[in-house]
């Protein structure tokens, strides 16, 4: 554990979270074919926090996103996180507002030992039609400014003290299951997290019509999102993806990027490779077949994406599995 001062703050909130139940992070049966997290959350207050315990080798295997917001925070190692192109290395006491659109995961490591905590919610706990104008703000953290810079409050950050007693709190309330008005307790600390986030991110923050042309965007683009998942095989080119959202090739492109994070042939390939683990796991196909059926044109070049995606060959990962059952 990499050496930092320790706040009264983060050391309560250390000990609130010894006496909880973290699990191995074994999510692949809630994922769709393109990745999607499904998760069902409380129709009445659609808020979850699940405690995860990331080792090496024991880890979800493949990309996933989701429309739900989330935060995280590795309580007691280091931890490295993927969102599209960009990977965001984060130590304890971090707080990473991750983004929940782009294809993203913890990245797999020698030595890897760290207990996570992560907050799941839907932007209707904290604003929705009705709600007062200014609790948009609350979702601002959620939607990236800069190209290329997470939106991470850092440990060492003056305003981390207040959010760690703001998580502290958040934990004790959610796990108890007796507490009086449990889930508007847990609403108002969300809202004290949100707003130092909020404050460490300001310089920075979208607007409300920022906010609002993002998602504009991402829905312009659900036609290629559709097409990539059930022809995930096929080739695209920017031409016709761009043709199906009706933009041009040039508006297109920079749309994706912005909303996902990676080209169009990135993401291709992303949902590519998780097909690939799939594959994998539930078959006895041939590495040969699994290719022919991904739309790899050779072997190797199949076997070359897949280790620059997970750090090991597809016969590696396949005889790594074999060994854990």
């Amino acid at each position: 554990m990499r050496e930092f001062r320790i706040s009264a703050a983060f050391q309560k909130l250390l000990a609130i979270a010894s006496g909880l139940n973290f699990r191995s992070h074994r999510i692949t049966h809630l994922l769709d074919a393109k990745g999607r997290h499904e998760l069902k959350l409380p129709a009445g207050f659609p808020f979850v926090i699940s405690l995860f315990d990331f080792r090496e080798g024991a880890i979800t295997p493949r990309l996933t996103w989701h429309e739900r917001l989330e935060l995280l925070l590795p309580l007691d190692g280091p931890l490295r996180e993927r969102m599209g192109d960009l990977v965001v290395d984060m130590q304890p006491g971090d707080v990473l507002v991750v983004e929940h659109l782009k294809p993203h995961q913890v990245v797999d490591a020698p030595g890897l030992n760290t207990r996570v905590m992560v907050i799941t919610f839907l932007q209707e706990c904290v604003f929705s039609p009705g709600s007062p104008v200014a609790d948009h703000a609350f979702l601002l953290p959620f939607f990236k400014k800069v190209e290329g810079r997470p939106q991470l409050l850092r440990a060492r950050s003056a305003r981390a003290a207040e959010a760690h007693d703001a998580l502290g709190r958040l934990l004790e309330c959610y796990f108890d299951r007796r507490g009086f008005h449990r889930e508007a307790g847990c609403k108002a600390w969300l809202l004290v997290l949100l707003n130092v986030l909020i404050q460490e991110f300001r310089n920075s923050a979208l607007d409300r019509v920022e906010l609002l042309r993002r998602q504009a965007q991402v829905a312009r683009l659900k036609p290629v999102f559709e097409r990539v998942r059930v022809q995930y095989a096929d080739r695209i080119s920017l031409s016709a993806a761009a043709a199906l959202c009706g933009m041009s090739k040039a508006v297109f492109g920079r749309v994706f990027k912005e909303a996902s994070g990676m080209t169009l042939g990135s993401y291709l390939n992303h949902v590519r490779m998780a097909h690939a683990v799939e594959l994998l796991e539930a078959t006895r196909d041939s590495i040969a077949e699994i290719s022919l059926r991904l739309g790899f044109s050779d072997q190797s070049h199949f076997c070359r994406q897949f280790h620059r995606n997970f750090g090991r060959s597809p016969g590696q990962y396949r005889a790594r599995l074999a060994q854990k059952r």
